[in-house]
């Protein structure tokens, strides 16, 4: 039974709210995706993005069916193209998809018009799922503006620094337990050209929300800086925005990675591989890279929480998660399989199955608790959980917000200004303008936004 909170919003918002939820990724994917036929009966429809982790799950689901009887037709496609199917498929509530991965940024976006099914009443009937497991971090981010929960995560990172301990060592460095940025800026200066080619940290500068805003919207957060004030005032020309985005355009051009104008997640995680970098400050997920068997850095590392300045924690909450849509021919069905796919239990499978580097990992306490895991990744599961659990998705900064969101402003227009201003940044980092050339440019863009949301 739909609830009043859940009734379909006007056509007009609706293809607002599609339009504004076409993201640019934050992971990447490589893998060949697979197309699913009718939902209905004992069988439901997932489309899922085409990660690593999501194309196991799909080789592991034969084992669902045989517990359950019910058979998961997949789509998994890459992830600009799974976005643009789930955002159209769940804006008309055409059911043709009973589940479909979506982050954090979205489930609160589509909550809210009426296109997800809540999941309180199922994690009320379903105790054996134990949902006070989830990090609270994830259960927040997941649960919308009426209070209820919305997503279920199939996997969760925050971000932090990593460096190169023997680096570190033989300069006669030491990493401070809890480092300030001017530290760590301090650091790299020191580390730069410790070994031949060496930078002395890497930073994304590739343009896009969810490459270069991603970890520089976390330096402005704990510079006292926020895209907008609590009444929805475009505050990119503030003082405190200004300071954080010329400290980080300035670090990466003195001791930051060639290129670094076109250098995002895949680009610093090879420049951290293969020794170009002694530091990187990026997402946690990367640690399982580079603590893999065959990386040529295995051991050589050392984790640092995220660097702060003016708050006590900085790093950013991503998840992908399942959602149920609303008009599911299925949805008591596509729980079963949102319940199974984010289970304690799932995580043992693919711990025996396939390996615990390959655990879905970051939604769970007891994940942290589990000895195999612990084992597998020892040198930075600790640091992982700490930085998931201090994030801070509806306080990321030193005042008040209009919408959630770290590294990223919970709204639907995010997407496209996002997108806007990193390319300006980009640009100063490249040396084709001034930072306050670039900013001018940001703020008349985030004015735009302020005139549609102020008042509300």
């Amino acid at each position: 039974m739909r609830t009043q909170s859940r009734r379909r919003p006007p056509r007009a918002t609706l293809a607002a709210a599609a339009a504004g939820t076409l993201l640019a990724p934050l992971l990447s994917g490589c893998w060949v995706g697979a197309g699913g036929a009718g939902s209905g009966g004992n069988a439901i429809n997932v489309l899922m993005v085409n990660n690593p982790q999501m194309v196991e799950l799909q080789k592991l689901a034969p084992r669902f069916t045989e517990e359950t009887g019910i058979k998961v037709n997949f789509t998994v496609l890459p992830e600009n193209d799974v976005r643009d199917k789930i955002s159209q498929d769940f804006a008309n509530q055409a059911g043709q998809y009973d589940v479909a991965t979506l982050s954090n940024y979205e489930i609160p976006i589509y909550a809210r018009n009426g296109w997800l099914h809540e999941m309180n009443s199922y994690v009320a009937k379903d105790p054996a799922y134990d949902e006070q497991d989830i990090l609270k971090p994830m259960r927040e981010s997941l649960t919308a503006e009426d209070g209820k929960l919305y997503g279920q995560p199939f996997y969760g990172e925050s971000s932090f620094l990593m460096y190169r301990k023997d680096v570190f060592a033989k300069e006669g460095l030491t990493m401070p337990a809890h480092p300030t940025w001017q530290q760590v800026a301090d650091l790299a200066a020191k580390v730069d050209g410790a070994e031949p080619g060496m930078k002395g940290i890497c930073l994304r500068g590739l343009p896009g929300w969810g490459e270069l805003m991603a970890p520089l919207t976390t330096v402005v957060n704990t510079f006292g800086g926020t895209w907008f004030d609590k009444d929805w005032k475009a505050r990119l020309n503030s003082p405190e925005f200004e300071k954080a985005t010329k400290f980080y355009v300035d670090l990466v051009r003195e001791h930051g990675e060639s290129g670094a104008a076109q250098s995002g997640f895949a680009e610093c995680l090879n420049n951290m591989t293969q020794g170009k970098v002694a530091m990187w400050y990026d997402a946690t997920s990367a640690a399982g890279s580079l603590e893999a068997a065959d990386s040529p850095v295995r051991g050589k590392l050392g984790y640092a929480p995220a660097p702060v300045e003016k708050t006590k924690s900085s790093g950013w909450l991503y998840t992908w998660a399942w959602g149920i849509q609303d008009a599911s021919r299925n949805p008591d069905k596509a729980w079963k399989f949102v319940s199974w796919a984010s289970s304690k239990q799932y995580e043992q499978l693919v711990g025996d199955q396939i390996g615990w580097s390959n655990v879905p990992a970051g939604k769970r306490a007891s994940t942290y608790t589990n000895p195999a895991y612990r084992k597998e990744a020892a040198a930075f599961q600790e640091m992982t959980k700490e930085a998931i659990e201090g994030a801070r998705p509806n306080d990321p900064g030193v005042q008040p917000r209009p919408a959630p969101g770290i590294q990223f402003v919970g709204i639907p227009e995010f997407t496209d200004l996002g997108t806007k201003v990193s390319q300006e940044i980009s640009a100063a980092i490249a040396g084709r303008q001034s930072v306050d050339s670039a900013l001018r440019k940001s703020q008349a863009l985030a004015e735009k936004i302020s005139e549609e949301y102020e008042g509300r």
